[in-house]
């Protein structure tokens, strides 16, 4: 385990115990001091690359589902109806009305911002361990010969509070640890009341999910991606699903980054200024026994500008035992589609590889 200083004591720094990621390059730092070419191990493969994406047309007629939170919060049947739907068919929904007012979102928004402005030296005081994912740097770097993603990133704990690392917090940056406290306990409660009503959708009495998941954890992951000269050739970040339960996501007003796959082809999500996205996570499409689904997506970069997002990663307990629950099973209608599985085994599992599509859902399905 690593031991860093903290206030002149040393302090033995536990991780989250998920697994590790190589040490690589900032890829801001490239942009920073000015590169001539796109560096090869940033470079994709053809069939990888952005350019390969559906017909300008079909992205244009397409858009993920838009919920209106405070009726669903209210128990509006046709909002619930349209959760429903956005689950089984596209495992992403925006919601608007969720009660984060704009300040808080603007404040982390900012946070983040300052904090990817500091200098590289200030930032590598809050660097990955040797043996974490907790940290600034980029994760998922598995091997020496991997392509990598056009992105820099922190990710901390913030839920609950007494695990969090402050060894990891730029404690030193103006507002950066109100903005991203205040912000997450706001996202927990979206999240807190997606997850309710999603119990009811499975058969279960409002905290049906909460009693079976215990309290969710909370990791925000806050990316960079910088501009870059030939975004054609690079991603952000790799095609995956979400490991966890539920994700909420933070991302620009004004930039188109995000892309989910859907009937096969790449479809981006058009912000909504002030809006939140949502996507299901692997462990709720296990729990829901396949009706609900974690969907591929991928992240691209643009030419002229950089964009921040920061998504907030619901977690259940690391020594659940996750599998269908039983009210999604039906034999021999609907039987078990998914092997049970310790919750930490799994999430070791899904970083401990690269990002590679629903590689990891499919090691958890019962072969038919």
């Amino acid at each position: 385990m690593d031991l860093k200083v903290e206030n002149g004591y040393i302090k033995e720094d536990k991780g989250l115990g998920w697994g590790k990621s190589l040490p690589v390059q900032s890829v801001q730092e490239i942009v920073r001091n000015g590169y001539q070419s796109v560096p090869e191990r940033y470079i994709q493969e053809i069939k990888d690359r952005p350019s390969s994406i559906s017909s300008e047309s079909l992205q244009a007629s397409l858009q993920i589902p838009i919920i209106d939170f405070s009726l669903l919060a209210k128990g509006d049947e046709h909002e619930t109806r349209k959760l429903d739907l956005a689950c089984k068919e596209w495992g992403f929904f925006q919601i608007r009305n969720h009660g984060v007012q704009v300040k808080i979102l603007q404040k982390m928004k900012a946070a983040m911002a300052a904090f990817f402005e500091l200098p590289l030296m200030e930032k590598k005081k809050y660097a990955m361990g040797a043996n974490d994912l907790e940290g600034y740097g980029q994760a998922y770097v598995v091997s020496e010969e991997q392509k990598l993603d056009w992105c820099d990133l922190v990710a901390l704990k913030t839920l609950p509070l007494e695990q969090r690392n402050l060894n990891f917090w730029p404690l030193n940056l103006p507002g950066f640890k109100e903005a991203v406290e205040e912000y997450s306990i706001e996202v927990q409660k979206v999240a807190e009341e997606i997850n309710a009503n999603l119990s009811l959708l499975m058969g279960m009495e409002r905290d049906g999910l909460k009693r079976y998941q215990g309290e969710l954890k909370q990791v925000m992951r806050m990316n960079y991606y910088p501009p870059c000269s030939s975004p054609d050739l690079v991603v952000g970040v790799s095609p995956h699903s979400d490991g966890g339960s539920l994700t909420v996501l933070l991302q620009d007003d004004d930039i188109i980054g995000l892309q989910i796959k859907h009937k096969g082809e790449w479809i981006p999500v058009k912000p909504i200024p002030n809006a939140l996205v949502v996507n299901i996570g692997d462990a709720i499409e296990i729990m829901s026994n396949g009706m609900y689904k974690s969907i591929e997506h991928r992240a691209i970069t643009n030419e002229k500008k950089a964009r921040i997002s920061a998504a907030a990663f619901a977690h259940v307990d690391d020594e659940l035992e996750i599998g269908p629950l039983d009210s999604m099973v039906d034999d021999p209608h609907r039987p078990p589609m998914y092997k049970k599985i310790k919750y930490i085994d799994y999430i070791r599992q899904v970083l401990a590889r690269k990002m590679d599509g629903k590689a990891h859902t499919d090691l958890v399905k019962i072969q038919t």
